[in-house]
């Protein structure tokens, strides 16, 4: 007979498609990083002229980050659900502190955005452009994302390599890729634009493995 802790795990078991959460995160965030890249220049001390033209688009990659942020704690739980027993108690604190630093940096990113639209809707754009407000806040999200957001993804992937490589939760070539991806990311994100847009095509890869493994599994049981 089972007891209430063996019931209570069935029923929470975690469903054979909830990897499409890290399809969704990456599907998700590539669309806010275009949809910035294409509204806003890079550098970060450009005056703000885009308020004037392209807050709309901003203001949409914006209310698409809660829901990005929401898939990627679900991908995380995915995989330390996949990890099970396996799970090391140094690395897996590495990897859940790094993934939750990195919402809380990309949330801080969205705010400090979220907090320029807001001013610049509720007065004249143009009162806003190239002021000492619009600077600040341009300066903190630039920081924010390119310093400490960008880096702790590079920790998160390579505490996440290292557990795939110890454990084989994954094939050995996305653990690799993920290494050679996050020096990408810890040593050149400040020389390439585009390396924040590793970790979502990284994640996506991962996710279409464990969403194929999962339903491939039940098909090998029953032969």
């Amino acid at each position: 007979m089972l007891d209430n802790g063996t019931l209570i795990r069935a029923r929470l078991k975690t469903p054979r498609a909830a990897a499409i959460a890290g399809i969704a995160f990456s599907v998700l965030t590539i669309t806010i990083f275009w949809l910035l890249r294409r509204s806003i220049p890079a550098d970060p001390l450009e005056l703000g002229a885009w308020l004037a033209t392209d807050s709309k688009a901003v203001a949409l990659a914006l209310n698409l980050v809660p829901f990005a942020g929401v898939a990627f704690l679900w991908f995380v739980g995915v995989l330390r659900d996949r990890l099970g027993q396996q799970e090391d108690r140094f690395f897996a604190t590495v990897f859940f502190g790094s993934s939750l630093l990195f919402l809380a940096m990309l949330f801080a990113v969205a705010a400090f955005g979220g907090a320029v639209i807001l001013v610049a809707s509720s007065a004249q754009p143009n009162e806003l452009i190239n002021s000492v407000t619009f600077r600040f806040a341009r300066a903190a999200a630039y920081i924010f994302m390119n310093v400490y957001a960008i880096k702790m993804a590079g920790v998160f992937m390579i505490s996440t390599s290292t557990i795939v490589i110890y454990t084989a939760v994954a094939p050995r070539w996305i653990a690799l890729l993920g290494y050679a991806l996050a020096c990408i990311l810890l040593a050149g994100s400040y020389y390439i634009s585009w390396s924040f847009a590793v970790l979502p095509i990284w994640v996506f890869l991962i996710s279409i493995y464990v969403l194929i493994d999962n339903w491939r599994q039940p098909m090998e049981r029953s032969r």
